[in-house]
């Protein structure tokens, strides 16, 4: 089963490089689909790459990758056990001298590419769905989802699984107040801590998972 879902997976990965359904691949370097084991317990769901993933083409590789990396590790969860992935495949951004700066994808273009995402999650059929930041949780919902008001909740999402609401780790790198900032990343790792363990209570027994600590496999 496992090896079918890989292939299934690999077989969208192909499809969607060529995808032009939308303007954003005429200026992205390429399509930056999702990755993880195809037996993953939890999709992470992202926005849309950013700088860095365009040029990669590898999903959280950037500075918000790298802290999102370090909450998992103190959340307990194994990042190789789970799977990364936007709602948005291709890099919107607009020129600045050199730079090229995010820019939030609109409605159309998240509905767009709201195709690959279901794709995604049709095939693999997590436990748990995790929408990081408003995008996310907007392509998920098939609405606008305030993360305030909705952050560390579950909720139903269109597909019928299982979602869970948070933050984007970029927003914590925007903040500009040091203390401010450690304080919402101690948050963002407390969800994550959440989210870690109601996916492990809904695990089978004896089933590998991405939630070490919640398993005793970590101090």
């Amino acid at each position: 089963m496992t090896d079918d879902k890989s292939a299934k997976i690999e077989s969208l990965r192909r499809e969607a490089a060529e995808c032009r359904a939308c303007p954003l691949w005429k200026n992205a370097t390429q399509t930056v689909f999702g990755e993880g084991p195809a037996d993953a317990d939890i999709i992470f769901v992202g926005e849309q790459p950013g700088d860095r993933e365009d040029r990669v083409g590898r999903p959280f590789v950037g500075p918000a990758g790298l802290m999102f990396d370090r909450a998992l590790a103190e959340a307990g969860i194994d990042r190789n056990r789970t799977y990364v992935t936007n709602a948005v495949k291709h890099f919107k951004f607009e020129r600045r001298g050199k730079l090229r700066l995010h820019k939030k994808p609109n409605a159309g273009e998240i509905n767009v590419c709201k195709r690959w995402l279901m794709s995604e999650i049709d095939v693999l059929k997590p436990r748990l769905i995790v929408a990081l930041g408003a995008t996310a949780a907007q392509s998920l919902a098939g609405r606008p989802v305030a993360i305030g008001r909705n952050r560390g909740e579950t909720l139903t999402l269109a597909n019928g699984l299982r979602g869970f609401v948070t933050v984007h780790p970029s927003s914590l790198l925007r903040l500009p107040d040091e203390g401010e900032k450690q304080a919402a990343y101690a948050l963002f790792v407390e969800d994550l801590r959440a989210i870690g363990e109601f996916a492990a209570e809904s695990a089978p027994a004896g089933a590998p998972g991405a939630f070490a600590r919640a398993r005793g496999s970590l101090p």
